[in-house]
């Protein structure tokens, strides 16, 4: 049975809890680059990093790898709790970025333990809910970054004579974002030269510099 010093939460959970919880759990030591799971694999363990860490990522269409989030010391997956939950597949890789050890224990105990506990289900969905708002604040931060890039496609795309004649607020609309968001690109844009901007419309200066930014990945 590992070192019950070393488990945090689970040696606080109520008496039968955590007797079957130190019982059923497993040690399990990963080297780096070990990849722990890949999209299309099935869960069948819930996992508490005990030391090192796991880089959870997507690889886009591009290529792109976009790091979804880290499980560090005394965290779990969101992934495999949500797989878990589902009965789905994982749809990212899981890799030990480093070595790590990691402590398991089987679903029908993972199961058994949240009908039984509520300190473990506490634990499991305060977990859960901490990194769903790390995704949600990425999910935010990329689409801003994309943002730049599709207000110069836009830009571009309705221009008539060098203007285009559209508020920042139906702007913003048409690309899904705020309007604040729109007003600073178009300063920035502004700031850069390629645009002037006039009540009630955009004036396009260098056509060409909004073509080549529009094609930045």
């Amino acid at each position: 049975m590992p070192q019950s010093e070393s488990l945090g939460t689970l040696t606080t959970l109520e008496h039968p809890a955590r007797e079957l919880a130190l019982k059923e759990l497993r040690s399990i030591k990963l080297g780096t680059g070990e990849r722990v799971f890949s999209p299309g694999d099935t869960c069948s363990n819930y996992l508490i990093v005990r030391s090192g860490s796991i880089r959870v990522s997507v690889v886009t269409e591009t290529g792109r790898e976009i790091v979804l989030y880290r499980v560090e010391p005394g965290q779990t997956c969101v992934l495999t709790v949500s797989c878990l939950m589902s009965g789905g597949e994982y749809d990212a890789d899981g890799m030990a970025e480093d070595e790590t050890e990691a402590y398991i224990l089987p679903k029908p105990v993972f199961d058994e333990l949240m009908a039984m506990s509520s300190r473990f289900r506490q634990f499991v969905f305060a977990s859960y809910g901490e990194r769903l708002q790390t995704l949600i604040s990425l999910v935010q931060e990329i689409a801003v970054k994309h943002v730049d890039r599709r207000l110069a496609r836009l830009l571009i795309s309705h221009e008539k004579g060098e203007i285009v004649a559209a508020t920042h607020q139906a702007i913003a609309a048409e690309l899904n974002t705020a309007r604040e968001v729109v007003t600073r690109l178009l300063h920035d844009f502004s700031d850069h030269g390629w645009v002037k901007l006039e009540r009630g419309r955009v004036v396009i200066l260098q056509r060409d510099e909004l073509e080549i930014f529009s094609r930045v990945s």
